[in-house]
């Protein structure tokens, strides 16, 4: 288990939490799917909006999943392919009263950080990636326009690090380091320098 060096006692939970490239061949049962999926639905959303919206595949779905992972970039496709569950993060981005909903990219986070922190619990283990085709995602599940394709998540269970090619085997591989708080924290007011 990779942990994360803290600085504070964060929850150890947080710290187990983390963005593995390597994933076992141990399929995810589609009950504990569901109970990510749930644990996600109550993470906090403007006007209780919940305007997450989700698609996965698993990788014994082989044309949907293949169709997910087609969008991904060459720095995914590699890795990502042996996951387990490959899922389209999806934000509705108007109310339904058709009204632009400026909160719904930041709680469609907050859903997926309540995802990732329930598998986390659950000894799953997950990959966000920005690096995606939106255009070609968005035809290939024909998406309607007030729904945006943020991110594709990899989940599975820990496979072995040396199951992976480099550069993504030195990238498993690699302390696990953030910011300190004075580079993001402050109080009252922004520095001039930011």
């Amino acid at each position: 288990m990779n942990h994360a060096p803290t600085t504070y006692p964060v929850h150890d939970l947080i710290r187990s939490r983390w963005s593995p490239r390597s994933y076992s061949a141990q399929p995810i049962a589609q009950d504990t799917l569901n109970q990510v999926f749930e644990a996600a639905s109550w993470a906090f959303s403007a006007m209780n909006a919940q305007p997450w919206q989700y698609i996965y595949a698993h990788k014994a779905d082989t044309t949907a999943f293949q169709k997910i992972l087609d969008t991904l970039m060459p720095g995914n496709q590699p890795w990502a392919k042996n996951a387990p569950v490959l899922i389209i993060a999806l934000a509705k981005t108007q109310f339904d009263n058709g009204q632009p909903n400026g909160a719904a990219l930041h709680d469609l986070g907050a859903a997926n950080a309540t995802l990732f922190l329930e598998a986390t619990a659950m000894s799953l283990h997950g990959h966000v990636m920005g690096g995606f085709d939106r255009e070609k995602l968005r035809q290939n599940f024909n998406l309607p326009d007030n729904v945006a394709p943020v991110a594709v998540l990899a989940l599975g269970y820990l496979g072995e690090a040396e199951l992976l090619e480099e550069p993504f085997l030195s990238r498993e591989k690699a302390a696990r380091n953030r910011k300190p708080l004075a580079e993001f924290v402050f109080h009252n007011e922004l520095p001039a320098t930011v």
